[in-house]
């Protein structure tokens, strides 16, 4: 039995620190996207889009991340995540798939998923990440890299219920 994060849910529980730097990628790489979500959340809170654009920044990002945090917009969550994390963090998902083998294009993306690997080969790869990443974004990748594939890997899904370091929003550095 998987207790695996929906799109929804990591929205819900990232950092609003790193939702907002998610929101400016896409306000400034992928104008058509930040738009159109935009029009998505004015819709679903019976609003004109020109409400939500003329708001700070800030607080604009924080409608979106709410908005986005319901179980209703999964399926734009999903959307968002994955064009965020091919388009920002290549790096990463590489990364990730060169650790475990798995062959991959440039972006990081990959046709057809194998087989789950190890525990243990997900442990090294992911402690990997962890070093040479920022850790809350590999903890919203791997949980989104779990909640958009059909089934999912469950010796991952082991380590993402296991490992607190895995949690969106409880991965950020400690202020000092």
């Amino acid at each position: 039995m998987s207790n695996k994060l929906t799109p929804s849910d990591i929205f819900q529980r990232t950092s609003p620190a790193l939702v907002s730097t998610l929101f400016s990628y896409l306000h400034e790489k992928e104008k058509p996207l930040y738009k159109a979500t935009i029009e998505a959340v004015a819709k679903q809170r019976k609003l004109r889009p020109v409400f939500i654009e003329r708001k700070p920044r800030n607080e604009r990002h924080a409608w979106l991340q709410d908005a986005l945090s319901r179980k209703s917009s999964d399926a734009v969550a999903a959307h968002i995540l994955q064009i965020w994390l091919v388009g920002q963090h290549s790096k990463l998902l590489c990364d990730f798939l060169d650790g475990l083998g798995i062959k991959h294009d440039e972006n990081g993306t990959v046709e057809q998923l194998p087989p789950a690997p190890s525990k243990d080969a997900l442990e090294k790869v992911i402690n990997d990440l962890l070093q040479k990443h920022d850790p809350e974004i590999v903890a919203v990748y791997l949980n989104a890299f779990q909640a958009l594939d059909d089934t999912g890997w469950d010796s991952l899904d082991e380590l993402l219920q296991s490992d607190p370091r895995l949690q969106p929003g409880k991965a950020a550095t400690p202020a000092s």
